[in-house]
C-alpha cells in the first residue's frame, strides 16, 4: 500500500472514532484538540496493548484530559479501571491495594487474595491479556509503580498550555460567567491576568473564580497584589512535582529558576558543574518531571509561575536557615552568660 494512501486511510479511520465520542462541554476549554491529539496517540483501533503518558506541569489538566478520555472511550471496552491518586494510595496503602483495586473494578464478580505485587503482576498479566480493557492511572509519579500496575508506557502526550484565545474564554467563563468581557473598563485587567496565568488552566481557573463578582478596584488590588506575593493555591499545586525530587535535583531546579531560566544550556552546565550537582542526570529528571523544558535554541526553559514558585521556595529557605543562625546565636550568648 502507498504511504500516502496509507495516511489517508488511519487518518479516515482516527476520524470515524473520534466521531463516535460525545460531545465535550463548552466550560472544558480547549480540550477538543488535546482530545484528538491524544486519540492520535493511543490509536483506539488497533489491537495490541498500548500505555500512552500524560505529562506535563501541574495545572495544565492532565487529570482533567484522562477523566473526559475515559468517559468518551469507556463504551469501546469490555472492561474499565481509574484507580484515582496513584502516588497517595501507594504510599499509604501500598501497591498491592492499587492491584487488587484495579482487578476489582475489572472483574466485579470475583474475589482476589495476594500477598506481594509480583504476584499481582502476574495475575494481571495472566487475567487481562485475554480481555479489551481500558486502564486510567492518575496520578503516577513512579514508573516502578506503572510497571507493577500495567507495564512500560509506550509513548508520552504532553499537553500545552492555552493558546491566547482559549485561555481568555476560560478566564471570562470563571470570572463573568460568559466568553466575552461584560464592561470595556475590565478588558485591560483582563489581558493583565491572563498574561500573569501564562495559559496555565489551573490559574486561570483559580483567579477568575476568585475575582468572579468583583468591582474593578478590588481587581486592581488583586493585581498589585500577585505581583508581591503568589496566589497560595496555585503554589501549592505546582509544589507538589518539585517535593517529589531528590534533594540534588531541587537545588538544581532552585539555581535554575533563579539564576538561569532562559540561559543556553551549556553555559549552564559549565556553571554548574562545579558544585557537583551531576548536570547530566539532574536536568533529564528535571525535563521528565515537566519542571524544565529545552527549546530549539537549547536554551532552558521553565513557565513563569514555576519560576515564580522556585524564588519563593529560595527565599524561604534563606529566611529558615537565617532564623536557625540568629537561634544558635542566641544559645551561644546564653551559654556564654
Amino acid at each position: 500500500m502507498k504511504p500516502n494512501l496509507l495516511e489517508t486511510l488511519l487518518k479516515n479511520i482516527s476520524e470515524k472514532l473520534c466521531e463516535s465520542y460525545p460531545t465535550v462541554h463548552d466550560e472544558l476549554v480547549g480540550i477538543s484538540s488535546r482530545l484528538e491529539e491524544l486519540y492520535a496517540k493511543i490509536d483506539i483501533g488497533e489491537d495490541d496493548v498500548r500505555i500512552i503518558g500524560i505529562c506535563e506541569m501541574g495545572g495544565i489538566g492532565k487529570t482533567t484530559l484522562a477523566r473526559v478520555a475515559y468517559t468518551q472511550m469507556s463504551s469501546h471496552f469490555e472492561g474499565k479501571s481509574f484507580p484515582a491518586d496513584v502516588r497517595d494510595i501507594s504510599k499509604k496503602l501500598g501497591l498491592i491495594s492499587l492491584q487488587k483495586q484495579l482487578l476489582s473494578q475489572i472483574l466485579s464478580d470475583e474475589c482476589f487474595s495476594f500477598f506481594n505485587v509480583y504476584e499481582g503482576n502476574v495475575i494481571i498479566n495472566h487475567r487481562l491479556s485475554n480481555k479489551r480493557v481500558l486502564i486510567v492511572l492518575n496520578d503516577v509519579d513512579n514508573l516502578q509503580n506503572l510497571k507493577c500496575l500495567v507495564g512500560r508506557r509506550d509513548d508520552v502526550y504532553k499537553p500545552t498550555t492555552l493558546n491566547d484565545n482559549d485561555a481568555i474564554r476560560l478566564f471570562n467563563l470563571k470570572a463573568f460567567g460568559c466568553e466575552e468581557v461584560p464592561k470595556e473598563d475590565f478588558i485591560e485587567l483582563v489581558e493583565h491576568v491572563v498574561g500573569y496565568a501564562g495559559g496555565l488552566p489551573l490559574a486561570l481557573e483559580v483567579l477568575g473564580s476568585f475575582l468572579c463578582d468583583r468591582d474593578a478596584s478590588q481587581w486592581r488590588s488583586a493585581i498589585e497584589r500577585l505581583q508581591r506575593d503568589s496566589n497560595k493555591e496555585i503554589i501549592e499545586r505546582l509544589q507538589i512535582s518539585f517535593d517529589g525530587l531528590e534533594e540534588m535535583e531541587k537545588n538544581i531546579f532552585l539555581d535554575i529558576a533563579c539564576f538561569f531560566n532562559g540561559e543556553e544550556k551549556d553555559f549552564v552546565m559549565k556553571v554548574l558543574n562545579g558544585c557537583e550537582f551531576f548536570l547530566d542526570i539532574g536536568i533529564d529528571v528535571l525535563i521528565k518531571k515537566s519542571l524544565l523544558t529545552v527549546n530549539k535554541y537549547n536554551q532552558l526553559r521553565m513557565h513563569d509561575l514555576l519560576q515564580e514558585m522556585g524564588k519563593k521556595l529560595l527565599e524561604k529557605n534563606l529566611l529558615m536557615n537565617l532564623e536557625n543562625v540568629t537561634d544558635c546565636g542566641r544559645e551561644e550568648m546564653s551559654t556564654m552568660c
